[in-house]
């Protein structure tokens, strides 16, 4: 019978608590805490993750099911979903955002070599898009979207080489796309590829100011010119 560790232990350890306690202290977030503290709120929520769990219902369920290895599992104890859902609602979110970042960090150098499938060029490539999700405009009165209804957008840029974030806004549904780019820092050499909703003249000369490129579709209403044609490119591969 194998008494080793379990699997979702062994990937905990790879997670740094020390650099999460570091964020967790900037922003004071175990402040009078008593029942779940910072660390166990976000390791129970990484377990709903990686267990594609859908609610907080579910994890608090499955945890309490499992009281018996919750220790071997790296947490303290389970708590009731709505300990849970409080916390989600008033611990500062820049301590999970500035974590987030530092695991970016960590991350991308591993893949930065990695090859973009179908691409044979050395520069950083990004891919920007947003995704709308629907919510409760009742229980979500800042984030307003169409027709009335509760909406929030996420805006994110893609780091294709290994599919890492690189940045990430999230605003309520009425924010514009184009909007995010005053918010992105560009990279000199980056290509940033996106959509016609991003057709922000202001925006995509600092793109190109930065030293960086472009690509995107073009509206059906742009005024341009052609000023270089390649006509080495075979039309029927699009």
């Amino acid at each position: 019978m194998y008494s080793g560790k379990y699997v979702f232990s062994q990937v905990l350890e790879f997670v740094s608590k020390y650099e999460f306690n570091k964020c967790v202290k900037r922003y004071k977030g175990d402040y009078h805490i008593h029942e779940l503290d910072c660390w166990n709120h976000f390791v129970q929520l990484f377990f709903g993750q990686l267990t594609s769990l859908e609610s907080l219902r579910s994890i608090c369920l499955c945890l309490k099911a499992h009281k018996g290895k919750l220790y071997h599992l790296g947490m303290k104890k389970y708590v009731a979903h709505t300990t849970l859902s409080r916390a989600n609602e008033q611990r500062d979110w820049r301590i999970f955002a500035d974590f987030g970042n530092y695991l970016i960090r960590l991350v991308r150098p591993l893949y930065a070599d990695s090859p973009v499938p179908g691409i044979d060029i050395d520069n950083e490539i990004f891919a920007l898009d947003s995704t709308t999700i629907s919510i409760s405009i009742n229980l979500f009165t800042w984030a307003e979207g169409k027709y009335s209804r509760g909406a929030i957008k996420m805006h994110t840029l893609l780091d294709l080489r290994g599919s890492i974030p690189e940045f990430i806004l999230i605003t309520d549904g009425k924010y514009h796309d184009s909007n995010a780019l005053d918010e992105i820092p560009f990279y000199a050499d980056a290509i940033y590829l996106m959509d016609k909703a991003y057709v922000d003249f202001e925006a995509l000369y600092r793109i190109n100011s930065a030293g960086a490129f472009f690509v995107t579709r073009a509206k059906s209403t742009l005024c341009y010119s052609i000023v270089e044609q390649n006509f080495n490119i075979d039309q029927a591969t699009g």
